[in-house]
């Protein structure tokens, strides 16, 4: 079993069809870190309650408003103007890595809360319906696509 949300969430965007639930999913006001922290919580076994979710919730937003939402964008303003400036595109590289890791951050962040959290106290969970934004919600494909491929993940490491 995974141990780090960290590793868990780089093995599963990796797999295919999750890196486009994603941004589906951001696109449509979903906040991806929430959501792999979700899948992570769920292959864990951690059973979803009110406070639990509003502490994740609570601990996510400003960091993801403050932080990651500026860097993102400022990535995005400069994607057609870096692709015509040599300069430019090296910088949107490091802001782009910048990015990366306020991801990482935020991931660990939301480890840190929920690490004490029993684990295996459930075999199936909502923790993805849970932190899903109410508009995201109509996005049950995507979803989906990420508790299958949480699933499989899994599935590898426990196999090893």
């Amino acid at each position: 079993m995974y141990t780090d949300l960290w590793s868990f969430a780089v093995s599963l965007y990796a797999r295919p069809g999750v890196e486009a639930a994603c941004l589906s999913l951001q696109d449509q006001g979903g906040n991806v870190c929430l959501l792999l922290c979700a899948t992570w919580l769920e292959a864990r076994g951690v059973k979803p309650d009110a406070s639990r979710v509003a502490q994740l919730q609570q601990l996510a937003e400003p960091w993801h408003r403050q932080v990651v939402t500026p860097l993102r964008s400022l990535r995005q303003q400069w994607r057609e103007a870096a692709s015509l400036d040599p300069a430019q595109a090296h910088l949107r590289e490091q802001l782009k890595a910048l990015e990366l890791a306020a991801e990482r951050e935020l991931l660990e962040r939301l480890q840190t809360a929920s690490l004490a959290w029993p684990v295996a106290e459930v075999t199936e969970s909502d923790w993805l319906e849970r932190l899903s934004p109410d508009g995201v919600k109509a996005y049950r494909d995507a979803l989906q696509k990420l508790r299958v491929a949480a699933a499989s993940t899994q599935d590898a490491v426990d196999g090893d």
